[in-house]
């Protein structure tokens, strides 16, 4: 099998469009999360959100292109540019026919949605935009990136909720492992701040109306965010051959279902996720310096991985660095876990532990090292990325350094 490693990273994200501008963000805990600018706020009840501001699709698409995007697509496709720039990637016609594009998304093009809704319902209009399907449907994303860079090899997204980026990341990584593909290009997309996905969002009653606060006594929920992040996957000798700088070395991804809730998550099932990752990296729980937590939050899912982490770390759980990327980025949805791949990459190339934002006050029932708001400088040689969704859907990646 090939060991895999990241060679680029592309964002665009509520901290900046640039990687310097992201890592910057997060070393500094300087969270992007502020009061609603980009939709009406006049019927919410939460507004704030982690938004990315000033994105004007014109100076990225030309005009034809840009109406057949919908935001979330924009992002995928800007963040795919980025990625392969990065990686100084040359896609010749050879290899185009060969390279994976695998993009998570956990709610699709709701600006479409909304916008469309509001037609029917609010100006009681008896059509909607012809082009409302492809700008809507799920996998727009993958296929607008594989059409903008002309990728011809196996395309296709993930779905499952907050863990749809890591999904994709982790697909993408076995295909690559196992000689499927040469190379993939693979992360996740969001963009859900619309009017009507905020009030769903409400009636679940998990939003903050302050801020993000992941494993602080005083968390008050989560905070949706939105960006894009993709990263491209190839194998090492072919990395090295080529001259390319790394990032990071892919070791393993362990997958599981909690079986348990469709909203509530089940400890056990984490673990699960987090033990099989690290069977298939052949790690022990013992040798791994960080861990980037889902950590959204919220008072019930925070305490439930702090107590999966517990189970498969046991004593080691004292000295192992986590920390979570929400309190600056917000909850990204299906971008989430490939956020927090590309910023567990950067945290093994630059041997800086992100802190944890707004963290003010420990929680008993979350005693871990949070690394609290201040970045950290460490020597990282084995890192985990968690991502834990909505409907007990657990994905876990485990990296080295390069």
């Amino acid at each position: 099998m090939n060991r895999v490693v990241i060679t680029g990273i592309g964002v665009v994200s509520p901290v900046g469009r640039t990687l310097d501008e992201f890592w910057s963000a997060l070393i500094e805990a300087r969270s992007s999360i502020g009061p609603i600018t980009i939709v009406p706020t006049e019927r919410l009840s939460a507004r704030i959100a982690a938004q990315v501001l000033d994105f004007n699709p014109r100076a990225h698409f030309e005009p034809k292109q840009a109406s057949l995007l919908d935001r979330f697509a924009q992002f995928a496709v800007f963040a795919a540019r980025a990625a392969v720039r990065d990686a100084g990637l040359q896609i010749d016609e050879a290899l185009a026919l060969e390279t994976a594009t695998i993009v998570g998304n956990a709610a699709g093009g709701q600006g479409t949605v909304d916008e469309s809704y509001f037609k029917l319902y609010g100006q009681n209009s008896s059509r909607v935009h012809p082009l409302t399907i492809p700008r809507w449907m799920v996998n727009a994303a993958a296929s607008h990136v594989s059409m903008d860079l002309g990728l011809k090899g196996p395309t296709f997204t993930t779905a499952s909720a907050c863990a749809s980026g890591t999904h994709a990341i982790g697909q993408a990584f076995h295909m690559v492992r196992l000689g499927q593909v040469p190379v993939a290009l693979a992360g996740g997309s969001e963009a859900c701040i619309t009017v009507g996905t905020i009030k769903c969002w409400e009636a679940l009653r998990v939003l903050s109306s302050d801020t993000c606060r992941p494993f602080s006594r005083n968390r008050s929920g989560l905070v949706l965010g939105e960006g894009a992040s993709m990263v491209v996957l190839e194998g090492r000798d072919r990395a090295l051959a080529r001259g390319a700088r790394v990032y990071a070395e892919l070791l393993g991804f362990g997958m599981s279902a909690d079986a348990f809730d469709i909203t509530a998550a089940d400890p056990d099932g984490g673990a699960r996720a987090m033990r099989a990752a690290l069977r298939d990296a052949r790690a022990n729980p013992e040798g791994v310096d960080y861990v980037n937590a889902h950590g959204t939050g919220t008072a019930l899912n925070d305490r439930v991985e702090a107590i999966a982490l517990r189970q498969v770390f046991g004593p080691h759980c004292d000295r192992l660095a986590v920390s979570s990327n929400k309190g600056v980025l917000g909850h990204g949805l299906g971008a989430a876990g490939a956020f927090e791949l590309a910023a567990t990459a950067l945290a093994l190339h630059t041997q800086t532990i992100p802190p944890t934002a707004n963290f003010d006050e420990a929680d008993p029932e979350c005693l871990l090292d949070v690394v609290p708001n201040v970045a950290r400088a460490a020597k990282l040689q084995t890192a985990m990325s968690n991502s834990f969704a909505f409907g007990g859907l657990n994905a876990v990646l485990v990296l080295g350094r390069a």
